[in-house]
């Protein structure tokens, strides 16, 4: 392969990568966006939803389609129940009790995901089994290209309902101000439910793209802190930039294992995106699409 040609595969594999990496970053982003409530278990709401399609598939032997439906179905209970036992009693506190919980949270998922689906193999069949693609000269995976034509897809329909339904106009009153949103007849409960049953519904899509294209679930818990670079560059409370900040850090991280990595054989690709990250808050601290929070005193 020539260096052109090189060059431009690493930049194609980084933006697959990319688009799921931008499906994980919005189960972030969807639950700040609409409750400013931070969730600090990323890596362990998209772990144990991928276990959960593992053992539908593997362990109840329904296939890839019904571990689908089963991890959807646990996860939207598992949402309900802790919007239901913690979010509600959270309401009005401070942030850094919200914070604890999520880390909390995440903490007990991941020590449940290991005794609950103990023997339960973690892979899931790939989707598409086909030799490389050779588009321009350039060799992509077929399971990476449909991986993320399904992420675009996810986030397009994402944008949507939030900016097309009266659900998504409701959720973004309540991340406007809760105290007007309730004034007007809002019922902060449902809606911060409905929130983290969309977060968990992500967490399914988000898990199943990114264990069917490593081609195991490894590396999962580690995907969650890829998300902190993403949605800081993006902007916190913006679909397009997080879709934008994932793009970048996918890139990013595919150059660095391209060219610097077989150089220096330090692992420099996994620490990158945090030098982005670093970046990004010296030249623009809100984020490329995020807006600054003016307050008077």
């Amino acid at each position: 392969m020539s260096e052109r040609g090189f060059l431009a595969f690493l930049v194609v594999d980084g933006a697959l990568a990319g688009c799921v990496y931008a499906l994980v970053a919005l189960v972030f982003v969807v639950v700040y966006k609409a409750s400013r409530m931070m969730n600090f278990a990323v890596g362990e709401w998209v772990t144990f939803a991928a276990r959960l399609v593992a053992y539908g598939t593997h362990g109840l032997g329904l296939g890839l389609a019904g571990g689908l439906g089963v991890g959807c179905a646990g996860m939207a209970a598992l949402a309900v129940a802790f919007n239901a036992t913690v979010v509600r009693r959270l309401i009005g506190r401070p942030l850094i009790s919200l914070i604890m919980v999520t880390i909390g949270l995440g903490t007990l998922m991941r020590g449940a995901a290991a005794l609950v689906f103990a023997g339960v193999p973690a892979d899931l069949p790939r989707a598409v089994v086909l030799d490389p693609l050779v588009i321009a000269g350039v060799p992509l995976s077929p399971n990476r290209l449909v991986a993320a034509v399904i992420a675009v897809v996810s986030i397009a329909v994402l944008g949507g309902f939030f900016n097309g339904t009266r659900t998504g106009l409701a959720l973004r009153a309540v991340a406007g101000d809760q105290q007007v949103a309730m004034a007007v007849g809002i019922d902060l409960r449902r809606y911060f439910a409905i929130t983290w049953v969309v977060a968990g519904v992500l967490s399914v899509l988000a898990g199943t793209l990114w264990t069917v294209v490593s081609g195991g679930g490894f590396g999962l818990p580690l995907l969650g802190f890829k998300v902190f670079p993403i949605v800081i560059v993006g902007g916190l409370d913006s679909i397009l930039g997080t879709v934008v900040g994932a793009l970048v850090v996918g890139v990013v991280e595919s150059l660095a294992a391209g060219y610097v990595d077989p150089v220096a054989g330090s692992g420099f690709s996994q620490v990158s995106a945090y030098l982005v990250l670093v970046a990004a808050l010296l030249l623009r601290p809100h984020g490329l699409f995020g807006h600054r929070d003016i307050r008077r005193l």
